[in-house]
């Protein structure tokens, strides 16, 4: 599929050369983890970032397992509301590296532990609160494909993945209109997926008033700025530059078997 794509040839451009190394001393998954034994205005940022990020693989999840839209609602709020507080992240293990894999971890043990046995108290209660778009994410909801054969987390994973690309997408965006280009976005952006072969670049560069050749460096452009910023999204949910390949390639497995 297109997205897998995508990711493809992140993986190898990356394998050239042609992507910077991400500072992963500074992600904000590495900062979130050291939240567990200190807190500060830095790390409750960083979390809050990640968290409205990726909160909807995790209302879909609440969905799948069996809950009304409303009580997904409300248990996703008060899992992330207890999160910001910092009373899960002394669960966090380093060891386990992945932001993905903890919070998935993190919400089953709260489905279980806390909801069930009435120990959560509905929209968080008196924790910290942490907004989300119900409405639009029933919707989103409504639109996915039913997989019964499929493991919640297996949908999770593909979830979590769809989200990080459409993050990177708005983040690659919001450069071009900034830089007064969003119409050259627009135009471009179908050219980040499928093969370099198979873009109509002849059309393009006649509805831009281009030449095919300022076209292809346009899209070469485009495509090395939106591999670094996929890399770098990446890099933010994990604590090495060998774990975040590692996710690289997983999360486009996982496209691709979608």
């Amino acid at each position: 599929m297109g997205m897998g794509s995508t990711l493809d040839k992140s993986g190898e451009a990356k394998s050239r050369g042609t992507t910077p190394q991400p500072v992963f001393a500074t992600t904000r998954w590495s900062i979130v983890l050291s939240a567990g034994r200190n807190e500060s205005t830095q790390c409750r940022a960083a979390l809050e970032k990640l968290c409205h990020t990726y909160w909807y693989p995790l209302y879909a999840h609440a969905r799948r397992k069996g809950h009304s839209p409303t009580d997904a609602q409300d248990l996703t709020q008060a899992f992330f509301a207890q999160l910001l507080s910092g009373q899960t992240l002394a669960h966090a293990d380093p060891a386990r590296g992945r932001f993905r894999s903890f919070l998935l971890c993190a919400l089953n043990r709260f489905l279980i532990d806390e909801w069930h046995k009435g120990q959560a108290q509905k929209r968080g209660g008196n924790l910290p609160s942490f907004s989300l778009d119900a409405a639009q994410a029933e919707q989103r909801f409504d639109l996915e494909p039913a997989a019964p054969d499929t493991a919640p987390e297996a949908v999770f994973d593909r979830q979590w993945a769809v989200t990080l690309l459409e993050e990177v997408l708005s983040r690659l965006e919001s450069e071009y209109r900034e830089a007064g280009k969003a119409a050259l976005f627009a135009a471009l952006k179908q050219t980040l997926t499928g093969a370099s072969d198979a873009q109509p670049y002849a059309e393009l560069a006649h509805s831009l008033g281009l030449s095919e050749s300022m076209v292809k460096v346009s899209v070469h452009r485009l495509r090395k700025r939106y591999r670094e910023l996929l890399l770098n999204e990446i890099s933010q949910t994990v604590e090495s530059p060998q774990e975040a390949q590692e996710e690289l390639r997983y999360l486009f497995q996982v496209l691709c078997k979608a």
